[in-house]
């Protein structure tokens, strides 16, 4: 099972941003089934099909719910990998797990108790993402949420903390603390660069320090870690500044593997 070998080895979330388009999923999914296969890890593909909270009303949002499971499951049914997204409201965990292996709860929703249960209820993994203004310490209790939803296939992601405003900065500790609660430990390498609302009515960020923040979350133990890429990603249609360059992405794992 997917959640026996992410507990066993390191394991790797990777893919776009939003879904802009069934042509880029399958590129970037390629290039990450390839990836897992060579190395012999596991990967998870990965993309949103909306993006509810962009700074902007303007902002491309993504292909929606329905749109969105049918381009995840082409990728499935192409490459062979297992797939995980977002979702922002409860009705959309059983929707969504009809296609996914793993639920993502997004950072400023980890306290939201009816959408972590909703999730819990599908049996599938549930990735909750800690929040900005949360510590790892206060993961427990989203975490609890789930278990006591009756669902034990837990994963908690780092991502950052608010520093001031428009900007994150990464407490490196928060992973052995989550790591304490005995579940998976994912370090999000991309999000945690951002600059939030920071570039003018959208996100920013500086992908320079992606593999920087990687080593250090290993150096605290981290089971996993989150990277999106993009084969173009300075004209993605969202988070492009934090984004992996595709060809750049293997380079950027090989050291984590070590």
């Amino acid at each position: 099972m997917l959640y026996d070998q992410i507990r066993q080895k390191p394991f790797f979330i990777l893919g776009p941003c939003v879904m802009e388009n069934q042509e880029l999923l399958y590129t970037v999914a390629e290039k990450v089934a390839e990836i897992g296969q060579k190395h012999n890890i596991p990967v998870i593909f990965k993309s949103s099909f909306d993006k509810a909270n962009r700074t902007s009303i303007h902002s491309y949002r993504g292909p929606g719910i329905e749109k969105g499971m049918e381009m995840l499951m082409n990728v499935k049914e192409r490459f062979g990998l297992p797939t995980t997204t977002d979702i922002h409201e409860p009705y959309q965990a059983a929707i969504a797990a009809e296609v996914v292996d793993i639920l993502q709860i997004p950072a400023f929703l980890c306290r939201q108790t009816d959408l972590l249960v909703a999730a819990a209820q599908t049996g599938k993994i549930v990735n909750v993402k800690k929040a900005q203004f949360l510590s790892g310490q206060d993961m427990f209790y989203p975490a609890q949420k789930v278990i006591e939803a009756g669902n034990q296939q837990v994963i908690l992601t780092e991502r950052g903390n608010m520093y001031g405003y428009n900007n994150l900065a990464v407490d490196f500790r928060n992973i052995y603390d989550m790591k304490a609660f005995g579940h998976p430990v994912c370090m999000d390498c991309t999000h945690s660069v951002q600059r939030p609302g920071g570039a003018g009515g959208k996100t920013g960020g500086d992908r320079t320090f992606v593999p920087m923040m990687a080593l250090a979350a290993k150096a605290f133990g981290a089971s996993g870690y989150f990277m999106e890429a993009h084969p173009d990603p300075d004209n993605a249609l969202s988070d492009g500044p934090n984004m992996v360059k595709l060809h750049q992405l293997e380079e950027t794992i090989l050291p984590l593997l070590a």
